[in-house]
């Protein structure tokens, strides 16, 4: 399935770069309802209690198990904040397997479309990197991928690895972190979230408001960009990471990448891009041929 997905996308983007975040879903997302699955065992037991018929009996007891199984699976995966948990790099290290599958079908792709005159041009990109180890760990699996089907499919194809800066420590640790990343990508919506300590989704509606009538806030640091807090430590992963490696490629994902004030400091910071959603490209795309007309 990623596979063909990923042919889609390299097909649509001939001749351009496609970048592709590794798998990064919460877990808890993805796994049913402790309380539901509660519900249907004592509902299953029940109904156990009321038959007597051998083979409703072992169909009801074999559900039984296959929900244990599952209660047993999501209790084991559950978390306190799973927006800081087991997610981002995190995840490919403790399920490899993960990474390996995704890099497979992105090769396989590209190399199926380098045999159908297509021009590809892969970037990985490992969220959530904290310490360049992590990163290292990655790209060891996404470069061992890479060999294989390369092999297989007897094809030249270069890929690039980079990572997304969205951890205060990622950017403070960024002339390490680069040493492993030929990109940086900086992640502001989970920067903002980590620098400032709040989750986005519980504080706008609980006490922003009472932050903008204090002076507290002038504009939420979700819609511009926080310039003196985690700007300073964009600019900072940003100096250091070219320090380390000058041609390394800077850019911006979020909804920052479409706000105008923003748009002109990553600009004056020496960033190469911004990306946001699609609604917001028009306005990026006129803000960033702004701020490039008015530096020089």
């Amino acid at each position: 399935m990623q596979t063909e997905d990923f042919i889609g996308l390299f097909t649509a983007m001939d001749g351009y770069p496609v970048t592709i975040r590794t798998l990064d879903p919460p877990l808890h997302e993805f796994l049913p309802s402790r309380i539901e699955l509660m519900e249907k065992l004592l509902d299953l037991k029940l109904r156990l209690k009321g038959t007597n018929e051998l083979e409703e009996m072992n169909s009801v007891l074999k559900e039984i198990r296959i929900n244990e199984d599952l209660l047993t699976k999501a209790e084991s995966l559950n978390e306190v904040n799973p927006m800081l948990g087991t997610r981002g790099c995190r995840l490919g290290i403790m399920y490899p397997e993960l990474t390996e599958m995704q890099a497979k079908a992105i090769f396989e792709a590209a190399c199926t479309c380098k045999h159908n005159g297509i021009d590809v041009h892969p970037e990985i990109m490992v969220p959530l990197v904290g310490a360049v180890q992590e990163l290292t760990a990655i790209r060891e699996e996404i470069d061992a991928a890479a060999h294989l089907v390369r092999e297989e499919y007897d094809v030249d194809l270069q890929h690039t690895v980079g990572t997304m800066i969205e951890l205060p420590r990622a950017a403070l640790t960024a002339a390490d972190i680069a040493g492993a990343a030929d990109f940086f990508s900086f992640g502001t919506n989970d920067l903002t979230q980590t620098t400032w300590g709040f989750s986005r989704d519980d504080v706008e509606s609980a006490f922003f408001s009472r932050y903008m009538e204090k002076g507290i806030f002038g504009t939420s640091p979700f819609e511009t960009l926080d310039r003196t807090g985690v700007g300073r430590l964009i600019q900072l992963a940003a100096w250091e990471g070219r320090e380390r490696k000058p041609g390394l490629k800077l850019g911006v994902c979020g909804e920052h990448g479409g706000d105008p004030d923003s748009i002109h400091f990553f600009h004056d910071s020496g960033l190469d891009y911004v990306s946001c959603s699609p609604f917001r490209v028009p306005v990026a795309r006129l803000e960033a041929g702004r701020a490039a007309l008015e530096a020089r």
